[in-house]
């Protein structure tokens, strides 16, 4: 029989997990209020910008340092493919999801219809990361904590679709990005909870290698600081849009 691996969470990679989660729904509620127009059309570059904050820092960083918050008594790595793919696959229905539900913000239906494709869009990124893991043995599934894991994705992914478009205030934002990061991580740390991990080599210590393979060693800084600087990058782009809105003066005729 298989001995099961010994696993353990380190607290400072959990805090670290919410504290990225948190970052990257802030951003991502702060370009949504403008990826809708006054005219009603959308802006491609807020709802990309949405969705590359939401998915690609709020779901996938956190992501990443979730998993590598688990302590596992064996070496392993991750294979760049998986872990490229997932990242495509949570900003592509992140933004998908945003822009979708942004035409018509008042509509129950496209709310939940966008709801259910952002939360499929976690569950596929979170499962095919967690298929990018690299040790020696294999992973046993508890299918009821799976179905759970996806049922608490799809609510959470539907709550923060409304929170993105009714949070107009800073003070109101700050508290959905918080309420968004308690949500992101209980869906990943459901997800974690389904997965047991057995052995199946004599040396444990051995890193899995491979072309395209990556330490886990090495992975928490590199997702760390591609999270940080798409943040700021965001945010800068963010805060120059909010300037160039303010410096346009009305024309005298505007007020007649």
């Amino acid at each position: 029989m298989n001995p099961v691996v010994v696993s353990s969470y380190q607290p400072a990679f959990v805090a670290l997990s919410f504290l990225i989660a948190m970052i990257g729904s802030f951003v991502a509620l702060t370009a949504a209020t403008r990826i809708r127009h006054r005219n009603g059309r959308l802006s491609l570059s807020n709802t990309l910008a949405a969705g590359l904050a939401l998915g690609g820092i709020g779901v996938w960083a956190m992501h990443f340092i979730g998993m590598l918050a688990l302590k596992l008594d064996v070496a392993s790595s991750y294979s760049v493919l998986e872990t490229a793919v997932s990242l495509v696959a949570a900003v592509g229905a992140a933004s998908l999801a945003l822009g979708f539900v942004a035409k018509a913000p008042d509509k129950l239906p496209r709310l939940l219809g966008a709801g259910f494709l952002l939360g499929m869009g976690v569950v596929f990124m979170h499962y095919l990361g967690m298929f990018g893991m690299k040790f020696g043995g294999f992973i046993r599934w508890d299918l009821a904590v799976v179905g759970l894991s996806a049922l608490i994705a799809v609510v959470a992914a539907t709550a923060a679709l409304w929170l993105a478009l009714n949070t107009p205030t800073l003070a109101r934002r700050v508290l959905a990005a918080a309420v968004m990061a308690v949500a992101v991580c209980a869906m990943h740390y459901t997800g974690m909870a389904a997965a047991e991990f057995v052995c199946t080599t004599a040396n444990r210590t051995a890193v899995p290698q491979g072309a395209g393979y990556i330490s886990s060693i090495t992975l928490p800084t590199m997702v760390t600081i591609a999270a940080l600087a798409m943040a700021l990058l965001i945010s800068m782009d963010q805060l120059f849009q909010r300037a160039a809105v303010g410096s346009v003066k009305p024309s005298p005729g505007a007020r007649r």
